[in-house]
């Protein structure tokens, strides 16, 4: 499976390789990504795609609305019918690719949700 993998900085990195993931989401086992990285999963087929450390949304404003689940601000790409969701207000970006077949796509949020919210601290109030 092809997960491009991000190039954060050394801080971020270190975060995201301390994020400790389900072996299954939503039901779905794992699998390797190419090129194989430390900041980057998948599962399923097709699969449910993780990144850590991926630069700011470029569509992401102070006013962008954003989902709260479980105490995680996900911000939805794209706005009519969100196939990417980027958890925000963390040290580190993390990009969760959900496809259709996983609906609602809330459930693969809410699993990897907890290990987000356990690894990566979040931003000082009003950051995004």
């Amino acid at each position: 499976m092809q997960v491009p993998a991000p190039k954060p900085d050394a801080a971020t990195a270190r975060l995201c390789q301390g994020l400790r993931l389900p072996e299954k989401v939503h039901g779905q086992s794992g699998r390797s990504t190419s090129p194989d990285s430390m900041l980057t999963a998948a599962w399923g087929s097709p699969a449910i795609a993780l990144r850590c450390g991926v630069p700011r949304p470029a569509a992401l404003r102070p006013e962008s609305q954003l989902v709260t689940i479980n105490g995680i601000d996900w911000f939805g790409e794209p706005l009519d019918r969100p196939v990417t969701f980027t958890a925000v207000a963390r040290q580190a970006y993390v990009e969760v690719t959900v496809p259709a077949k996983y609906s609602p796509p809330g459930n693969v949020l809410i699993e990897l949700g907890g290990p987000i919210s356990a690894t990566i601290p979040q931003k000082p109030e009003g950051q995004i």
